[in-house]
């Protein structure tokens, strides 16, 4: 469990969850899934190991705030929705279409009313990180929108939530208000739901995509951030709730692009969230000015701009210039640093080495050690 002596988040270096596998847990995988050749104690067994190594890798850079790496996931969002009561995922022989390469065919499909059971296998994912770390235990499992966004209308079975979709939007903030206290219960204080779809929903393509739907885009980002508010609204005030969004990433592609004023004022005013991760290394998340949305106080936001899809590694004297940018449109009080995404959102992982990771990790620290003082000021 964590020290008493360490600070509580925000913290001014972070990341957004996800970790390369190593190749044990790659292989261990293949024997359990499709080989048959090991059971479900001999995969836990050496994702247990794994997932040691990687709360080292992270305190041993100086992170205060440590996940498992994901490492159990095969996916950061279905293995998660997979779990909750009502929702289940299937396979079909076309996967969602990234800018040059598909998914893997997984579908998931609503069958009966939505809720989050209390022996969710992400509880006990979470209890693991928490019983051996010295530093703050943090879950990243995708937000409410993720189930919506994600979910073919066809595949939403329910007649009460095809005839209403407020119907679904309601089930969905109730479902995941209970999973923050189950959370809460099992001793989280700091949890992370990837949002991404704020940030698709800048995208003039994926704009005009819901609009086909008879959805009007900003509306649909008005209810996403309703759930996130709703489900979050009431957690105790040491529990710290993060959301991170980007346009995609999967094997270093990505599926979206576009600035995030459609959705700036959501994000910062109406989701109730305290720290914001959102992807900034590249051209196609826009420019600054939409942290001057961001109001005065409390809330921190993590510019990604230290990419985890390629190796190459950032120039410390650059993000500072950066931050300097930043700073015109957000207090610098309230900015960090992370990088732009997890470095493994699936099981393939990025095309970036275990090394590579590793000094990316350590340009964080570093970077929050040059501009702020520490992890922790």
């Amino acid at each position: 469990m964590p020290s008493t002596s360490v600070s509580k988040p925000p913290y001014r270096a972070d990341h957004v969850g996800s970790l390369l596998r190593p190749q044990s847990v790659k292989d261990a995988r293949k024997k359990f899934y499709e080989d048959h050749s090991i059971d479900a104690a001999g995969l836990k067994s050496i994702e247990d190991e794994a997932i040691r190594d990687a709360i080292k890798l992270q305190e041993d850079v100086g992170l205060l705030a440590v996940t498992d790496g994901e490492i159990r996931r095969s996916f950061w969002h279905y293995d998660f929705m997979g779990g909750l009561t009502g929702l289940d995922l299937e396979e079909r022989e076309e996967g969602v279409q990234f800018h040059g390469v598909k998914l893997r065919p997984v579908y998931p499909t609503i069958t009966g009313k939505l809720d989050f059971p209390d022996d969710h296998p992400m509880i006990e994912h979470f209890k693991f990180v928490a019983a051996n770390t010295n530093v703050t235990p943090k879950i990243s499992i995708p937000g409410p929108s993720c189930c919506h966004f994600r979910t073919a209308k066809a595949d939403i079975h329910p007649k009460e939530y095809q005839e209403d979709v407020e119907v679904l939007f309601a089930d969905l903030a109730k479902t995941y208000a209970k999973a923050v206290k189950v959370f809460y219960d099992a001793g989280c204080r700091y949890l992370q739901m990837d949002d991404i779809f704020f940030a698709y929903l800048c995208d003039p393509k994926h704009r005009e995509a819901k609009k086909t739907e008879g959805l009007d885009p900003d509306w649909l980002i008005d209810r996403y951030a309703f759930m996130m508010h709703e489900a979050i609204k009431d957690r105790p005030d040491d529990m710290v709730i993060g959301m991170h969004m980007c346009r995609g990433n999967f094997v270093s592609t990505y599926a979206a692009e576009g600035a995030y004023d459609p959705a700036a004022d959501a994000i910062f005013n109406k989701t109730g969230v305290d720290i914001y991760f959102m992807e900034y290394d590249s051209e196609r998340a826009g420019g600054l000015e939409p942290l001057r949305l961001l109001p005065k106080g409390n809330k921190r936001v993590l510019p990604g701009f230290i990419t985890t899809k390629t190796g190459e590694l950032e120039d410390i004297e650059d993000l500072k210039r950066k931050f300097e940018a930043a700073s015109q449109y957000a207090d610098l009080d309230q900015l960090g640093i992370a990088p732009q995404c997890g470095f493994a959102s699936t099981e393939e992982g990025n095309k970036v080495t275990a090394d590579d990771q590793k000094r990316k990790l350590e340009l964080v620290v570093k970077t929050a050690e040059a501009i702020w003082g520490g992890v922790d000021k």
